[in-house]
């Protein structure tokens, strides 16, 4: 069955006191290309020599290939961020290829012919806002707020997301909270949840 594809724009809607913090720095050279190699700790990458940049620092290849679902969630995440693209260190930009079984998810995180979307808004309200998703589509998750995807038709399903980072990252709520290295204290989550201690224990063991 054809790919159905959805277009999610991820775009960061921030309302910032100051210009200066609305964005990434503005460059002030051509390009900044990541150096792997660079031991430099600094809030992004260390630039490689220009003289050593080559085409191949600024293209990626395999956004095309359909990634393998065969999971317990049914989905597939295929990054091009600045470890895959090192020529977009500084531009603050980056996006994904999300690929869905059939009923497959992209869990909460914070971030066939229909594709299920949603967030959620910060305490105290924690309004749920949903959509359901044709070909085509767009839909915007607020910067910062927990979102997910679920394919909830019969066919499988592509998403392609644009992120307004380089390096965006991704924290799985579920695997956070219960799969932590060492383990939450069980007392802890369970009063967080309002629920049993043996609950929680139950959770952690799956993750």
């Amino acid at each position: 069955m054809a790919h159905r594809i959805a277009f999610l724009g991820f775009v960061a809607l921030a309302v910032c006191a100051s210009l200066s913090l609305a964005a990434e720095p503005a460059s002030l050279q051509d390009f900044c290309v990541a150096d792997a190699s660079s031991n430099t700790r600094m809030n992004g990458l260390a630039c490689k020599n220009p003289a050593m940049v080559q085409a191949s620092d600024f293209a990626f290849s395999g956004l095309h290939i359909p990634g393998n679902t065969s999971n317990a969630v049914g989905s597939r995440v295929t990054p091009v961020s600045v470890t895959q693209i090192p020529g977009l260190n500084t531009l603050g930009i980056s996006m994904v290829r999300i690929d869905y079984a059939p009923w497959g998810i992209n869990s909460l995180h914070t971030h066939p012919r229909s594709l299920e979307v949603g967030f959620v808004t910060s305490n105290p309200e924690n309004r749920h806002i949903t959509k359901i998703l044709k070909k085509g589509d767009v839909f915007v998750f607020p910067v910062g707020l927990i979102h997910y995807q679920r394919n909830i038709g019969y066919g499988n399903a592509v998403a392609i997301a644009a992120l307004s980072s380089q390096n965006p990252g991704v924290i799985t709520i579920a695997n956070t909270i219960f799969g932590s290295k060492p383990d939450i204290s069980t007392d802890l989550l369970a009063k967080a949840f309002q629920v049993d201690k043996s609950i929680v224990w139950q959770l952690q063991t799956k993750f």
